[in-house]
């Protein structure tokens, strides 16, 4: 539709940019945005703040500061929106510093502006900075918002701030803010993490509305960490009724049921896994170098370099293991050394 237009104008540049933002292909983007200045048009704000938002989704920190010069360049920076876009862009590709420089030279602010910042600190386990700029924000007369302590939690939550967590979730009220299902997940994840299993799972049953999967998988990962298998089996159970496709879930319930000699229903979960044809997603991780994002998958062994970062990892293990800096690394590099084994012995029997 867009390439049979006869006329195009800023508005039609923007909505098909917008349109491959939200599927995060952040290259076309910038090549549609190339064409557009080509083609003697102008971007405004909301072409800019597409394309900002493709690179926040992707972690495009190369690409995004490519933006900001382009936005500095035609004047778009005082912008409210834009410099909101930039703080969430910048906090979520990993470079909170330049966010920060950002806020700090608004002239003006308004509480988006305030929940991106917090929210950047939060993601970052900075909770001291975060809770510093909540109070900030408070004495300046900024009514919080549910955004707002969302942020705060999640920051109570990276640092183990119990109390804290307890009293910022209590003191919602006075703001006018009622808690919804996020902020209670924020909650019980804080005082199962703690090592609260107990009241975490009373927590979830005490809640006004229905928790939700995550609230479970949550509640499941408290149990997982300090050994409470009931409690786990209860919270498996429950997220296996809202998400029945769960791969990830029936091995950790097979599993928990294994670790009290259930072997029945260890048995029943994984028949039912394999009646279902379940099979557990692989983890990614991802790097960028030179405005190119490079994927990795767990146990894929296709990448052309896979020997150099094979004895790079060896070597690194041996590091670690001789600057016994860390208690109880020996285990650690023990499974890690395994691991490394194991690649080796696939990366020499794919090459014979």
């Amino acid at each position: 539709m867009f390439e049979e237009m006869p006329l195009r104008n800023v508005v039609s540049w923007t909505a098909i940019i917008s349109g491959f933002a939200k599927d995060w292909q952040v290259d076309m983007c910038f090549e549609l945005y190339s064409f557009m200045r080509n083609s003697t048009l102008k971007p405004n704000e909301f072409t800019f703040t597409s394309i900002l938002s493709a690179c926040t989704g992707t972690g495009a920190l190369g690409q995004g500061r490519s933006a900001h010069c382009q936005i500095v360049q035609m004047g778009f920076d005082s912008h409210l929106y834009i410099a909101n876009a930039l703080i969430s862009m910048y906090c979520k590709c990993g470079n909170v510093d330049d966010a920060l420089e950002i806020f700090e030279i608004m002239m003006s602010k308004d509480i988006v502006s305030w929940n991106s910042m917090i929210a950047g600190y939060a993601q970052h386990g900075l909770a001291v900075q975060a809770l510093e700029l909540f109070e900030e924000m408070k004495k300046l007369g900024i009514k919080p918002d549910d955004i707002t302590f969302l942020g705060v939690l999640s920051s109570c939550r990276h640092a183990g701030l119990v109390d804290g967590g307890r009293n910022y979730f209590n003191s919602m009220a006075e703001y006018g803010v009622r808690p919804e299902l996020d902020h209670y997940s924020c909650l019980i994840d804080l005082l199962g993490r703690a090592g609260l299993v107990e009241e975490a799972r009373d927590t979830v049953l005490s809640m006004p509305m229905s928790p939700n999967a995550v609230v479970w998988g949550s509640l499941l990962s408290s149990c997982r960490l300090h050994g409470s298998v009931w409690i786990g089996i209860q919270a498996a159970e429950s997220k296996l009724l809202l998400e029945p496709g769960c791969a990830a879930t029936h091995v950790q319930l097979a599993n928990l049921y294994a670790s009290v000699k259930c072997w029945d229903q260890a048995a029943r979960v994984r028949k039912l896994m394999k009646d279902r044809s379940l099979k557990t997603i692989p983890g990614y991780s991802w790097i960028e170098i030179k405005n190119v994002v490079y994927r990795f998958r767990a146990e894929d062994w296709s990448n052309s370099r896979l020997n150099e970062i094979v004895i790079l990892l060896d070597r690194l293990m041996d590091h670690i293991a001789i600057s016994e800096l860390v208690p109880g690394i020996e285990e650690e590099v023990d499974t890690v050394l395994l691991r490394v084994m194991r690649v080796h012995k696939f990366s020499a029997t794919s090459s014979q």
